[in-house]
């Protein structure tokens, strides 16, 4: 579209940078922290499966120092005597010493046929009968470690008393001792193997969790349900853990599961910081290409820019502008082809233009030999007719008459012809009034014999509002050539032709246009109204006149224009720049004609 600027070459090649190091930058990132978040995972399992072992050692070297306690009391005379006497009150009353021995958090004893008669834990000296019914499950099955007692988790070892040896003794009954799985000893687990560690049964926290508070709550809601050495990751309380359940159901009292985590902020930290580091280098990075960019597109556009500046330069009339001499191969060869193409075109302008100038001398030639015959023949006729004894004085008087309308006429072309050759040059301004101006030129007008028959009318109100800084000469030839056309507008009728001027005064400009009821501008010239030499219907006129104004509204920052023309009224428009500065033009606006006048005589 014309008019519209499209994007620099420049730009788009550091935009183009920008986008492929933004690319290549952001897919870095993707693929480098897609790589790490899986070789982190596939670290956290193996980490989670190592802990898992690790924490199920641990767990057995206790036990196993559990049975080594529980089998050394099992052996104690004083305990087989205190189960020989089969007395309920008896024994829950001894068991409190033994108890007290063994220092364990869980200590039971239990009859031949598997009753717990005495139980007691570190939170109660008293026997509970609702804890010695959770110890029956145990005694009956001998894979049993684990007891759940309301939100306690034990882990347990039965041993069984006899009278004598063990392969031939009488059984006395069954010692069970405990020691409570809590928080510390889940954190000694967690300090040995680096993780984080919860027991949960049927969605209770068992109070043996080294997960904070806050958290718990979430594993309570979203414990995994993976079961085995498959990890799983979840969220709780905002951070994010990789997980392994271990199921201990068929070991304990009631379900329990052991859930080890390992959490993923330090991972997260770590990758983080990786990001930023890529970001910081990819922004680096784009800095450098931009840097880059700027000067490898400098060297590439600025040939071209310069290239382009001289295009524009030739367009507009500068064939001396400098083309560049460094660049591109292609900048050069482009160079090259516009400096042969633009010697063509000067060349071929320099041919046109004297094609043009004989052409127009011809056209000329063409255009005023009719005039001037016809004045020549008229001076010659009348001269003769003057050299006769036989005229009187009246018919010498109108021969010369007609030999000074000939000559006149013959002057008035040939001024015209001047006035054509001079135009744009020598232009002199000055303050005119443009009111004082048409008056002259519709009294010239009215002189002449083409405004015979011929009614001329000027409006232009207040005359004090017309100033304007033009060259009276010629802004006075441009109205008189424009009333005169009007003049010779008429037709083959030879009603009377009215024609109107009017001047209309604005802030900038002022406007005249000239109006007459005649036969109207033929339509096949209307295109080429105002080039020179263009006349149609007239018995006279060389075909300059509205040339003439054209140009000389042009000259002053206006233009001559055709309204509209059809048979009965013609309007043409000419509008002039005023030039006034604006002190000039209030004056000359708000005084009266008596002060316009005297601001003009001085």
């Amino acid at each position: 579209m014309q008019g519209s600027k499209g994007v620099r070459t420049r730009v788009l090649l550091i935009a183009a940078m920008a986008v492929v190091i933004a690319s290549a930058s952001l897919a870095s990132l993707l693929l480098i922290r897609h790589q790490l978040l899986d070789e982190v995972t596939d670290r956290l399992s193996r980490d989670l499966q190592r802990s898992v072992g690790t924490s199920q050692d641990l767990q057995a070297q206790r036990l196993n120092g559990l049975d080594r306690e529980n089998a050394l009391l099992a052996d104690l005379p004083s305990l087989k005597a205190l189960m020989t006497t089969h007395d309920v009150r008896t024994i829950q009353n001894g068991a409190v010493e033994f108890r007290n021995v063994s220092g364990n958090d869980l200590f039971a004893l239990a009859d031949t046929e598997g009753q717990v008669v005495a139980a007691y834990t570190n939170a109660s000296v008293r026997s509970d009968p609702q804890l010695a019914s959770r110890l029956e499950p145990v005694l009956a099955s001998p894979n049993m470690l684990y007891l759940i007692s309301g939100d306690r988790l034990f882990a347990c070892s039965v041993r069984p008393l006899y009278f004598g040896s063990e392969a031939s003794g009488a059984l006395l009954g069954y010692v069970i001792s405990g020691f409570a799985i809590d928080r510390s000893l889940v954190d000694q687990i967690s300090r040995a193997t680096m993780v984080q560690a919860a027991f949960v049964s049927s969605g209770r926290d068992l109070a043996s969790s080294t997960i904070a508070p806050p958290a718990q709550d979430w594993l309570m809601r979203s414990a995994p349900t993976s079961r085995g050495s498959a990890p799983s990751a979840l969220t709780l309380g905002g951070e994010r853990y990789l997980a392994i359940t271990v199921d201990l159901t068929s070991k304990s009292s009631a379900p329990l599961q052991l859930v080890v985590l390992k959490s993923f902020t330090e991972a997260d930290n770590s990758i983080r910081q990786i990001d930023q580091l890529i970001l910081i280098a990819g922004l680096l990075a784009m800095l450098l290409g931009t840097l880059l960019m700027l000067a490898l597109s400098h060297a590439v556009t600025r040939p071209l820019e310069q290239l382009a500046a001289g295009v524009r330069a030739f367009g507009s009339g500068d064939s001396a502008h400098l083309l560049p001499l460094r660049g591109t191969r292609e900048v050069l060869d482009l160079s090259t082809s516009f400096s042969g193409m633009r010697q063509e075109i000067q060349q071929t302008n320099r041919a046109l233009l004297e094609a043009e100038r004989l052409a127009t001398i011809g056209r000329m030639a063409s255009s005023i030999s009719h005039d001037l015959r016809h004045y020549l023949a008229a001076v010659y006729a009348n001269a003769e007719f003057l050299a006769s004894a036989r005229l009187s004085e009246s018919e010498r008087v109108d021969v010369l008459a007609d030999i000074r309308s000939a000559v006149f006429g013959t002057t008035e072309l040939l001024e015209s012809m001047l006035t054509f050759g001079r135009t744009g040059s020598a232009v002199r301004r000055a303050p005119e009034m443009m009111a004082t101006l048409l008056e002259r030129a519709v009294d010239l007008v009215r002189k002449h014999p083409d405004a015979a028959n011929v009614s001329i009318v000027a409006r232009y109100g207040f005359p004090g509002t017309t100033l304007a800084v033009v060259d009276a000469q010629q802004i006075e030839r441009a109205v008189y050539n424009i009333l005169l056309n009007a003049c010779q507008s008429r037709s083959s009728s030879p009603a009377m032709i009215h024609v109107n001027a009017t001047l209309e005064v604005q802030e900038d400009h002022i406007v005249l246009e000239v109006t007459d009821d005649g036969a109207g501008v033929p339509d096949d010239i209307r295109s080429s109204l105002f080039e020179p030499f263009v006349s149609q219907g007239k018995q006279k006129g060389s075909g300059l006149g509205l040339t003439l104004a054209h140009c000389i509204a042009a000259e002053h920052g206006g233009y001559l224009v055709l309204v509209s023309s059809r048979p009965g009224e013609t309007i043409f428009r000419m509008c002039i720049v005023r030039g006034l500065a604006p002190e000039e033009s209030v004056f000359h606006e708000t005084s009266t004609p008596e002060v316009a006048n005297e601001a003009k005589l001085s």
